[in-house]
């Protein structure tokens, strides 16, 4: 059996079809766990995920984290899957990504490729992506595909999910390159925000969490080598792509304000999202190749 953790903080708009992607997953429907961890909802999202017939933790506290942990605390099968709630999984894509787990010689995690919807935002937020897009960060690490496969091996890695917002940087750090795959066959569609000010919350809160998980590295209260962030990565993106030269400038910019508001204290249980893509039309993820 599989199983699928989902952590959802006010999801309505888009975790019933998240859920339905999942239980049409047509190699594992019968042998496919579903968690979704709610935290601190105030709409209807788990009443729409009990609507689906899978196992929904309800807890008032907030936190991804720990809706997270609350979640491995019910789940039961492996490989284990961590998607996020505004993700659509494409047809057959759990089978794929615990099929390359298992016929791929020591990799311990998987994650789908990703392709981003810019379609119908402003020059400014594609200019920003089409850097974004290329950096290395999202090409070798587990980072930005909201939908991460772990072998039981991989699992036993870790204990819980430390208090901290960057779950991601936290998984792709428990691995080595060759302990980690992307599935090409498998694709999902990230959706880009449709405001520059949206976006610069997303940067906020994965700079917020980035920069606490480092520091947390640092000082010993986790044992991991956590990824250093490569601040002239997008200069090298430039360099191998000169047609790049004018979306620099917004890159630059909006990296910069949202550095800087990232250094204002924040609890680690602020989500700091995107809430653009929750009240718009999502695209859908393409299914696999």
């Amino acid at each position: 059996m599989t199983s699928v953790v989902i952590a959802a903080h006010n999801e309505e708009s888009v975790i019933g079809a998240c859920l339905d992607a999942l239980l049409q997953q047509v190699a594992l429907t019968d042998s496919l766990e579903i968690v979704v961890s709610a935290n601190a909802c105030t709409d209807s999202t788990a009443e729409i995920a009990r609507a689906q017939q899978v196992t929904v933790v309800d807890r008032p506290q907030p936190g991804k984290a720990a809706a997270l942990n609350a979640g491995e605390l019910v789940a039961h099968g492996f490989p284990r899957i961590y998607l996020d709630a505004d993700i659509v999984a494409p047809v057959n894509a759990i089978a794929d990504l615990t099929a390359a787990l298992d016929r791929t010689p020591g990799a311990l995690a998987a994650v789908p490729r990703r392709r981003l919807n810019t379609e119908g935002r402003p020059w400014l937020v594609r200019a920003y992506f089409s850097i974004n897009e290329r950096l290395p960060a999202f090409t070798d690490g587990l980072f930005g595909r909201g939908l991460i496969a772990l072998s039981a091996e991989g699992r036993a890695r870790f204990g819980t999910f430390p208090e901290m917002v960057a779950d991601d940087l936290f998984l792709d750090s428990l691995f080595l390159a060759e302990e980690k795959v992307t599935v090409p066959g498998v694709e999902v569609t990230v959706e880009a925000p449709f405001t520059v000010g949206d976006l610069i919350r997303r940067l906020v809160r994965v700079r917020r969490g980035n920069s606490q998980m480092r520091d947390a590295a640092r000082s010993g209260e986790i044992d991991l080598s956590v990824r250093r962030s490569d601040k002239r990565a997008w200069l090298r993106v430039v360099g191998r792509e000169p047609r790049l030269f004018l979306a620099a400038f917004p890159y630059v910019a909006i990296t910069v304000i949202a550095a800087r508001r990232a250094r204002r204290t924040a609890s680690s249980s602020d989500w700091g999202r995107d809430e653009s893509t929750r009240v718009r039309p999502a695209g859908s993820g393409k299914g696999s190749r």
